[in-house]
C-alpha cells in the first residue's frame, strides 16, 4: 500500500484513501497522470468501476478514479499484492440507536418482544390462524403493496424456511452481528432495531460519518429482511433473525449509485472492526458483471480478505437469469455464500408449486465453478421501506397503503433471508467457521424435484436447494465446502483455483468427475450434474428433504490451476475446456482496453 501512494505521488496526485484490505490506494487522476502511473514498473491500475442500478453512472467528466496496487516481484503479474501490511487504526464510531419506544396502532411495539415468552403459548394458537388467512389473501404482485397493517400480516419466507420455529424455540440471532453494506437504513419503528444497531458508517466518497437515513430504500428493505423485529399480534416475527445486532455501512446514494473504491473502502471498515463489534456474517446484496479472473478483481479481493478474517459473507447470485454463466461479482467468489431466488408463485400456503425465479442468475463461473450454492425466497418480499424513498417513487403501488412496506424481488432479498439463517446458526453454535457454515447450509438444502424424484433443475441453476434453517441449525456437517481451496494462497498468488465445471460440443454443461485424477471431459453419471440452456425454469417442484445426491458435494471442490490449464485470451483451456461466452479483460494498464460496463445493486425487475 504505501508503495501504491508513493507512485501516485510520484506522478504529483494524491492517494484519496488507503484500502489496507487489498494493499491498494484509490487516486482521482488526470489521463496524463494515469498513463505516467502506468509506464511505472511495479503498479498495477485498475479504473474504477461504477455499481448503479439504473445507467451508467458518470463519475467525473474530466478525471479517471483509479484503484492503484503494487505489483508484488514473487507472485505472477496478474496479482496486485505486496506482503502483509497492518491497518491503520480506525475512530470508534458512536452506536447509532432508535427511539426506545414505538407506539403503531396504540400497541407499543417494544413490549411484544418482552411479552412473546410468556405469552406465545397462548397468543399464538388463537391468532395464528387469522394473520396466515389475512395474508394468503393479499397478492404481492407487481405494483401492489400489503393490504393488512403490519400487525395483522405475517410474511411468508421466515415459515418458508423454517425460521419461524427457530425464533418460537428461542433462536433468533440474538448476539449475532450481521454487517450489511448497501444504500443505508432507515429506523423504521416497527423494527424495533434499537440497541440491536450497534454502529453505522458513511463511505459514500470519502466520507466517515455515520449513516442518516436510506433515500434509496434498498438498504433498509434488505437489513428488515435478514434481521428485521417487526411483529404481528400473532407474535410472529416479519423477519428472520429478528434479535441480531447489525452493523450498517452505506456505500450507494441516493439512485443507488456507488464506485468500487466506496465499496472496498465499507469492506475495509467491516474487517477492521470486525472483533469490536462481533462481525459474524456479512451481506453483500449487489453485483457487477465479472470483467477478470475472480482472484484478480479487486473487490473480490476484498471479499476474500473478510472471509479469511472469519467473517461468513452471503452475496447475490445476480439478476441477469435464466441464462447460464451469469453469477456477478462478488457472488463468482469460489469461498463465499452466493444465493439464487425462488418464488412462491404467489401462493405462500403451498409449496408444491414454488419455483427458480426467472431472473436468478445461473452457473457456472468463468473458472467452472458451481454457483449458486443454494436458492433462498426472493420473490415478491414484503418489508420496510421509507415512504419518501427513490424506489418507493419509481414503483408508488408496491407501496402498502397504510404501513411503509414495499414490495420487491431480487437475488438481493434471497442473499439477506440467508444471512439471517447464517444469523440463526451462529447464536445456536458461535463456534463455527464460515467453511463449517457453508458445509452445513450445503449438506441441509432441499432440492427442487420433480414427479419422478429426479433434480428438477441442475445444481447450476438451484445449487443444493432451498435453504432450511432448521436442519442447517441441528446439522453436524463439516469439511464439504471449499474442499481443495486455499484462500491464503489465492490472496498471496501463489496458486489460483478452477471448478469442475465444464461444457460439451453440443453446449451442454456438467461436471467433469474428478475423482480418479486430472481426467478432464468425463462427465459425472448422475442426474441434475447436466444441463442445456434449454433446462426448464418456469415449472412449480417440489422441495424435497429426501433427496440422496448421489456423489454427493463433489462439485463444490476446487482444482489449483498449473500452467496446463492456463486460461487463453479467448478464455479456453489448453486441454480442451472451452467456454462459449466470453468477458472481455479487466485492466486498464493496457492500452485500448474495453470500456467498462456499470454494474447494479439491484437490476430493477418486475416482481415473480
Amino acid at each position: 500500500m504505501s508503495s501504491a501512494r508513493r507512485s501516485v505521488e510520484r506522478v504529483d496526485a494524491r492517494a484519496e484513501r488507503e484500502l489496507t484490505i487489498i494493499h491498494a490506494v484509490s487516486a482521482y487522476l488526470t489521463p496524463e497522470q494515469a498513463n505516467q502511473l502506468r509506464r511505472l514498473s511495479g503498479v498495477r491500475l485498475f479504473e474504477d468501476r461504477p455499481l448503479a442500478t439504473r445507467g451508467l453512472v458518470s463519475l467525473l467528466n474530466s478525471v479517471t478514479t483509479a484503484l492503484v496496487a503494487p505489483v508484488s516481484t514473487v507472485t505472477t503479474p496478474l496479482v496486485g499484492t505486496v506482503g502483509t501490511i497492518a491497518a491503520p487504526l480506525l475512530a470508534p464510531l458512536a452506536p447509532v440507536t432508535t427511539p426506545v419506544l414505538a407506539t403503531v396502532g396504540g400497541l407499543a411495539a417494544p413490549l411484544l418482544p418482552v411479552l412473546t415468552p410468556l405469552a406465545a403459548p397462548i397468543v399464538n394458537p388463537l391468532l395464528a390462524p387469522a394473520i396466515s388467512g389475512l395474508s394468503a389473501n393479499t397478492t404481492l404482485q407487481d405494483g401492489t403493496g400489503v393490504s393488512s397493517a403490519t400487525l395483522l400480516y405475517g410474511t411468508n419466507y421466515p415459515a418458508l424456511v423454517g425460521a419461524d420455529t427457530l425464533q418460537q424455540s428461542g433462536i433468533t440471532g440474538k448476539g449475532v452481528t450481521i454487517a450489511v453494506l448497501d444504500s443505508g437504513l432507515w429506523q423504521d419503528p416497527n423494527q424495533n432495531f434499537g440497541g440491536r444497531l450497534l454502529a453505522s458508517i458513511d463511505v459514500l466518497n470519502g466520507g466517515s460519518g455515520r449513516v442518516q437515513g436510506d433515500s434509496y430504500g434498498h438498504g433498509t428493505h434488505v437489513t428488515s429482511i435478514a434481521a428485521g423485529g417487526a411483529q404481528n399480534l400473532s407474535l410472529g416475527y416479519l423477519g428472520i433473525a429478528p434479535q441480531a445486532n447489525l452493523v450498517i455501512v452505506r456505500a450507494f446514494d441516493g439512485t443507488g449509485a456507488g464506485r468500487y473504491a466506496d465499496v472496498i473502502a465499507g469492506l475495509n471498515w467491516i474487517v477492521a472492526n470486525k472483533k469490536k463489534y462481533n462481525i459474524r456474517i456479512l451481506n453483500l446484496s449487489f453485483g457487477a458483471q465479472p470483467q477478470s479472473y475472480y482472484w484478480d478483481d479487486p473487490l473480490n479481493q476484498a471479499v476474500m480478505a473478510a472471509w479469511r478474517a472469519g467473517i461468513v459473507v452471503v452475496a447475490a447470485a445476480g439478476n441477469e437469469g435464466p441464462d447460464p454463466m451469469t453469477i456477478d461479482v462478488p457472488g463468482n467468489v469460489p469461498y463465499v455464500i452466493t444465493v439464487g431466488a425462488l418464488t412462491d408463485n404467489y401462493t405462500p400456503y403451498d409449496g408444491t408449486d414454488d419455483r427458480l425465479a426467472s431472473f436468478s442468475s445461473t452457473g457456472p463461473t468463468f473458472e467452472g465453478f458451481v454457483k449458486p450454492e443454494l436458492v433462498s425466497p426472493g420473490g415478491h418480499m414484503a418489508a420496510s421501506m421509507p415512504r419518501n424513498s427513490y424506489l418507493a417513487n419509481i414503483d408508488p403501488n408496491s407501496m402498502s397503503p397504510g404501513e411503509q412496506m414495499f414490495t420487491m424481488s431480487g437475488t438481493s432479498q434471497a442473499a439477506a433471508v440467508t444471512s439471517g439463517v447464517v444469523a440463526l446458526m451462529l447464536q445456536s453454535d458461535p463456534t463455527l467457521t464460515p467453511d463449517t457454515v457453508k458445509c452445513r447450509l450445503l449438506t441441509s438444502a432441499r432440492p427442487a424435484i420433480n414427479a419422478a424424484r429426479k433434480l428438477a433443475y441442475s445444481v447450476f441453476q438451484q445449487g443444493a436447494g432451498l435453504i432450511n434453517a432448521v436442519s442447517a441449525v441441528n446439522g453436524s456437517a463439516i469439511g464439504c465446502a471449499n474442499q481443495g481451496l486455499d484462500i491464503n494462497a489465492d490472496l498471496t498468488g501463489t496458486a489460483h483455483f478452477g471448478g469442475p465445471a465444464n461444457q460439451d460440443a453440443s453446449g451442454n454443461y456438467y461436471i467433469m468427475d474428478l475423482a480418479g485424477g486430472w481426467t478432464w471431459g468425463a462427465p459425472l453419471a448422475a442426474d441434475g450434474f447436466t444441463w442445456s440452456q434449454g433446462y426448464q425454469w418456469n415449472q412449480g417442484y417440489t422441495w424435497s428433504e429426501g433427496y440422496a445426491w448421489s456423489k454427493g458435494y463433489a462439485w463444490s471442490k476446487g482444482y489449483a490451476w498449473s500452467k496446463g490449464y492456463a486460461w487463453s485470451k479467448g478464455y479456453a483451456w489448453s486441454k480442451g475446456y472451452a467456454w462459449s461466452k466470453t468477458v472481455p479483460w479487466w485492466n486498464t494498464s493496457r492500452p485500448g482496453a474495453p470500456p467498462l460496463t456499470p454494474a447494479s445493486i439491484e437490476s430493477w425487475i418486475p416482481n415473480e
